[in-house]
């Protein structure tokens, strides 16, 4: 029984050492406003090329259709195929993606002033 109490009392001071840096950004936040980026739309009766296109020169996460997610800046759409430039985590890389095994785009709306 002692040692029950003692695992659950290790695991609950783990468990703030993990959550309290989230807690300062969260407390930082407070004063400030969130504002929206501008340009950053998504159209649902638009195709997902012209939603990329309104993102062209912005950062996006693209996530693929085999599970993977790459993040890169927007550079241009074409009919088939997105060019993402700067890709995060591979210096000096590009990738150009076939827009039809896309499954979803996330960007940034707001910023925190």
């Amino acid at each position: 029984m002692i040692r029950l109490s003692k695992m659950m009392a290790g695991a609950a001071i783990a468990l703030l050492f993990v959550s309290a840096p989230h807690l300062s950004d969260v407390a930082g936040a407070e004063g400030r406003k969130a504002s929206q980026v501008e340009g950053a739309s998504f159209d649902t009766s638009f195709a997902l090329k012209d939603n990329l296109k309104t993102f062209t020169g912005k950062e996006v996460y693209v996530h693929l259709r085999s599970g993977k997610t790459l993040q890169g800046y927007v550079k241009s759409v074409g009919d088939h195929f997105l060019h993402l430039e700067k890709l995060s985590g591979r210096d000096f890389y590009d990738a150009l993606v076939r827009i039809d095994d896309i499954s979803a785009i996330e960007a940034r709306f707001r910023d925190i002033k």
